[in-house]
């Protein structure tokens, strides 16, 4: 049974928000959804085996030993009223097909960018934009590192201008929380600039 104020007064049902975090293989979607989170996190991670590892670009991420099979989940409250949920994407092309599942009813999209690996991202940016889904890059600044400015990564993207890119390190809670919000942020500037049309 769900409690009431001592006012006796119904508490509001909060907002629901369905979120993608998206990105190529090894570029931290689950260590985002983990670092975020509220609740411990649903991981679909699995050992990668020598076949994986044959059909799996290592490069840059030599270290990884787990792979996301299906997807990532998590949830994060802001405030009473506002709660996120986090549908974190398999990186591999073999997994591709699941998209369109995880994406129905999503508000927007975060898409995950490694400057060591640039180009894995842009299958998840030419996704979003071809379904004209609100997203904005996040570039993971692994171990603090951050060798590019963010005008040379936004270039290299050539991204919209309108598409918001923030640096951060999805290791750390509130780094994570930042990208949420910048997300929400843009999401609600789409929607009044469309609604003042």
């Amino acid at each position: 049974m769900a409690s009431e104020p001592a006012d006796g007064r119904a508490r509001p049902v909060p907002t629901a928000i369905k979120i993608l975090i998206a990105g190529g293989f090894g570029v931290g979607k689950t260590t985002l959804v983990g670092a975020v989170s509220e609740i411990l996190p649903l991981h679909t991670e699995e050992v990668l085996t020598s076949e994986s590892t044959e059909s799996d670009d290592l490069s840059g991420v030599e270290g990884k030993t787990t792979t996301t099979v299906t997807m990532d989940f998590g949830r994060i409250t802001f405030g009473d009223n506002v709660v996120l949920y986090l549908f974190g994407t398999p990186g591999q092309d073999r997994f591709w097909f699941l998209w369109d599942e995880l994406a129905l009813g999503a508000l927007g999209a975060v898409v995950l960018a490694d400057t060591r690996r640039l180009a894995d991202c842009f299958p998840s940016i030419d996704y979003f934009e071809r379904r004209e889904t609100p997203f904005i890059v996040a570039v993971n600044c692994f171990y603090g590192e951050q060798p590019f400015e963010a005008d040379a990564v936004r270039n290299a993207l050539a991204l919209d201008p309108n598409v918001p890119l923030v640096m951060c390190d999805v290791r750390d809670r509130a780094s994570g929380r930042e990208v949420l919000i910048a997300l929400i942020e843009h999401v609600r500037s789409l929607r009044l600039a469309a609604a003042a049309r």
